[in-house]
């Protein structure tokens, strides 16, 4: 089926994770502002590089896509979610994500890799052509599913939600001088709690300004303290706090 970004999650709000420039290989150049751009092995390559994204993402529905360049090629471009254990960079050519029982992958190549066994899952990316990927991480079904240029490709992974780590988002290459830039990423609201905060926030553009609003200074504090996914919803504002990842996780049923 072909799917739009809207479409895959209408009711919820842009995120604004981004690469994490310190918790990445040496191979790997995180590029751009908003530090959306990974650049993998600027000048040649003699192994496997990859790069985690800045916040996990359990505890919801979640959609990212990635712009790959048109140099695609070599033994494998990888785009999946991991632990903070799954390895970063190995001085040989490897699938690395996927590896081991930390990370879960799809490889250009058109493989799917856990647990250090693949199988294959859908046919491989055309080599020397740009191509975006999305994928759809459900924590509450434990699954995730990937698409390929707004075509879904289907669930590829399940059993996610039992998983007691944290997961990120992970992408490797051994590539040279290969590119991966982040694109639209959106979560669904996670409770009518969230929903509310969220429509608040839409119409607030800095932080000064919750505190001139006609609520009591309880709300005000719940809505400075926003999520820490850095979720803005429209045009509001965006927050950094790891204290609401706690109260997610106590005030929001898995039903949500």
């Amino acid at each position: 089926m072909v799917c739009t970004r809207h479409q895959i999650i209408q009711d919820g709000c842009e995120e604004q994770w981004t690469w994490n420039k310190k918790d990445k290989s040496h191979e790997v150049k995180v590029q751009g502002k908003r530090y959306l751009t990974a650049h993998f092995h600027p000048n040649w390559s003699n192994g496997t590089a990859g790069v985690r994204g800045s916040v996990p993402l359990n505890y919801g529905r979640h959609y990212w896509e990635i712009k790959v360049s048109q140099r695609i090629f070599g033994t494998s471009m990888m785009f999946g979610i991991g632990t903070r254990r799954a390895r970063l960079h190995v001085d040989s050519f490897v699938n690395m994500l996927g590896e081991d029982e930390h990370s879960w992958g799809l490889s250009h190549k058109g493989l799917l890799w856990h647990n250090g066994q693949c199988k294959e899952f859908t046919k491989p990316f055309t080599e020397n052509q740009a191509t975006t990927l999305g994928m759809l991480f459900d924590w509450f079904e434990g699954t995730l599913t990937y698409f390929k240029d707004g075509v879904s490709l289907g669930v590829a992974f399940t059993g996610l939600n039992n998983i007691e780590e944290d997961l990120f988002p992970l992408v490797s290459s051994t590539a040279a001088k290969t590119e991966m830039t982040l694109g639209i990423r959106r979560r669904a609201y996670l409770s009518l709690q969230d929903r509310c905060r969220a429509t608040i926030l839409s119409s607030v553009k800095r932080q000064n300004e919750i505190d001139i609003l006609p609520l009591p200074k309880t709300i005000k504090r719940f809505l400075k303290n926003y999520n820490n996914s850095t979720c803005r919803c429209s045009h509001g504002i965006e927050q950094h706090s790891d204290q609401s990842v706690i109260k997610y996780r106590l005030i929001v049923p898995a039903a949500a």
